[in-house]
């Protein structure tokens, strides 16, 4: 796995994720266990920024485990990249099928599967695909988030 990891412009003692740019970006194995790792390291990395987690993690999981089953071609891997912009948080996936591109489906009532785009479209704020030099292709997603309230000191209230 290469991970590469950017902090810009952080000040004081905790983070401030409206103060800068913030990026990680990790290859991982097109394989089911690539996608969970995907998964648990980008949760992990989103905990250490101090970010919220929740709607990314199932966004990352569905990409993910797209790029390791429709993506997938022998020998080559994926890339996860997350970048932290001011208060948007845009979620990369780039796969080695750029022949194929992802399209949203309404399956079957009783499909135990192809719900994932549409998990994609109701929890990301953007959502798109970006054809890159061939064969590669890039599915992301962007989420907002509002910035931590700073934290009120209790000292001196004064009570109620």
């Amino acid at each position: 796995m290469n991970q590469q990891t950017q902090g810009i412009a952080e000040h004081g003692p905790g983070p401030e994720p409206h103060a800068g740019v913030r990026n990680v970006s990790m290859l991982l194995s097109s394989t089911p266990r690539g996608a969970r790792l995907a998964r648990l390291l980008a949760v992990d990395t989103l905990r250490s920024w101090g970010l919220p987690h929740e709607r990314a993690s199932h966004v990352i999981a569905e990409l993910a485990a797209n790029a390791a089953t429709h993506g997938r071609l022998p020998g080559r891997s994926f890339r996860l990249t997350l970048y932290v912009v001011r208060a948007t948080l845009r979620i990369e996936v780039t796969d080695t099928r750029g022949d194929e591109m992802p399209v949203p489906q309404v399956p079957d009532a009783g499909a135990e599967s192809g719900r994932g785009l549409l998990l994609v479209e109701a929890l990301a704020d953007r959502w798109g695909v970006t054809e890159g030099r061939f064969p590669r292709k890039t599915v992301w997603a962007e989420l907002d988030f509002s910035p931590p309230e700073p934290e009120s000191s209790r000292c001196g209230d004064g009570g109620d």
